[in-house]
């Protein structure tokens, strides 16, 4: 019988003791990816954005509004990965910025985290799905032209490929995404050719937005219209450290995976936002599928990338597919999610934090509502960043001798930056689609009702994430 006690008032949340039959039931399997291979993680997170997404942002702000925005938005995501680096290193557990969140801000901070990272995960992989059935359709494959044979396909076999062990799972993910990030390379030398300048800025300006110009044909504005869209860029990246308790010297690997795949997409972004702009016209651009097989126009070499641009979207599906997992599982195990999702099967597996969400995702694809979806994803990957950003600046100023192998260049200075940045990403997510971030928000309340009429009453004391936060207090009782 489990051994139960209540938390300190502030917290306002009861925890038992579990055996640790229930925590052999529910653990990953150890060591199973380096650097290199959370790099790639990293990297497969987010490679699909650059396939299709961001492009919606041209019809937002023109090019130079989706530049400004691009440029401001991988500025927030390098000073919030080198921010989570830090944490990472310091507390290297599955439930990756729950985690954080938990120690810097209470139970019910570090839930609102991880809910807002589920949120962003669960209906990221839906919106992939629509832009992989849109790419089967453009190809003609099998004869299909109903996209949702597609969505069941995917969802069935790369959770099927989670199931059979995370190493596995990391490894066919790397070589898909090797393979996209070679069709990104066949684009570039191909786009290079067809490249004029006049193609960047050939919106019509509309003379009633201030601060119009050919530069920014829909004013000031635009800039923050195209945030959304520019996240597109490197959405999903903050999963890296979700996979902490599977790699190898988690408090050296994991930093370095995150802050290489950084590097690696702030390039890859570059490069399809001008040379796919410039091949064909921002106006083309601005409401295509498959933005970079339009941008090459006919002939092999796009037929090629289309191909190869299938392998970018899966590879991201996939890998979010693991994400989504990572921090279901975290939250169950933990006790504020129910403990069902977190028990894994003989290859360490999560078995029902792989289905449930997979079967939900599946049935928002079928609304084909990519965009809309894109934007729900974002709203909950922007709440995230202001939380993740919050946890790293309280746990500098309460925790200053907090054990951290790396730290975060500029301290509280770079994160304070990314969460400002945050701040009005979230914001803009209520100016692109209103109705996509209140349905996202109304998703967040629910499960913060949850948790605060339930879940608060049945947390695992002795689960990783909570024994890190004990550990913090008890630490701050001695003082």
């Amino acid at each position: 019988m489990a051994d139960k006690t209540v938390a300190a008032p502030h917290d306002r949340a009861e925890f038992h003791t579990e055996s640790q039959e229930y925590l052999n039931r529910r653990s990953l399997k150890k060591g199973t990816a380096g650097w290199v291979l959370l790099a790639g993680l990293g990297v497969s997170f987010v490679i699909s954005g650059d396939y299709a997404g961001w492009n919606y942002g041209l019809g937002e702000g023109g090019f130079g509004g989706l530049l400004i925005a691009a440029g401001i938005v991988a500025a927030m995501y390098l000073a919030m990965v080198l921010g989570m680096a830090e944490m990472s290193s310091s507390l290297p557990a599955a439930g990756g910025g729950y985690t954080f969140a938990r120690r810097a801000l209470g139970p019910w901070g570090g839930f609102a985290t991880g809910t807002a990272i589920l949120i962003e995960y669960a209906i990221a992989p839906a919106a992939i799905a629509t832009f992989i059935g849109a790419y089967v359709e453009s190809l003609g494959l099998f004869g299909i032209t109903n996209g949702w044979w597609v969505y069941l396909f995917v969802y069935v076999l790369f959770i099927g490929i989670h199931l059979s062990g995370a190493g596995e799972a990391l490894k066919t993910m790397f070589v898909i995404t090797a393979i996209a990030l070679v069709g990104l390379l066949i684009f570039a030398v191909v786009a290079v050719t067809r490249f004029d300048s006049a193609n960047l800025t050939n919106i019509p300006v509309d003379t009633e937005a201030v601060g119009s110009s050919a530069f920014l044909p829909f004013g000031v504005l635009g800039i923050w219209a195209a945030i959304p869209f520019a996240i597109w860029f490197f959405l999903a990246i903050e999963g890296v450290p979700l996979a902490a308790e599977e790699a190898t010297q988690p408090e050296k690997n994991v930093p370095r995976g995150i802050i290489a795949s950084m590097f690696v997409l702030l390039v890859t972004a570059a490069t399809v936002l001008f040379l796919a702009t410039g091949a064909i016209g921002a106006d083309t651009l601005a409401s295509a599928d498959n933005p970079l097989v339009h941008a090459l126009g006919e002939g092999g070499a796009a037929k090629l990338v289309n191909y190869i641009g299938l392998a970018g979207l899966v590879a991201s599906f996939f890998a979010i597919i693991y994400a989504y997992s990572r921090q279901t599982f975290a939250l169950s195990r933990a006790g504020y999610l129910p403990t069902s999702l977190s028990v894994t099967n003989s290859r360490k597996a999560p078995v029902l934090a792989l289905i449930i969400p997979g079967v939900i995702g599946f049935l928002l694809a079928l609304t084909g509502e990519g965009a809309t979806l894109l934007n729900v994803a974002v709203f909950g990957a922007a709440l995230s960043y202001v939380l993740m950003m919050v946890s790293h600046i309280v746990l500098r100023v309460r925790e200053p001798n907090m054990p951290r192998p790396y730290r975060t260049p500029g301290g509280i200075a770079t994160t304070s930056f990314a969460l400002v940045i945050a701040v009005f990403a979230v914001i803009a997510t209520f100016l692109v689609d209103p109705l996509a971030a209140f349905l996202a928000l109304l998703v967040f309340a629910g499960f913060m009702a949850y948790f605060g009429f339930y879940s608060r009453h049945r947390l695992v004391a002795n689960s990783p994430d909570e024994e890190f936060a004990a550990l913090a207090d008890a630490e701050a009782a001695l003082k």
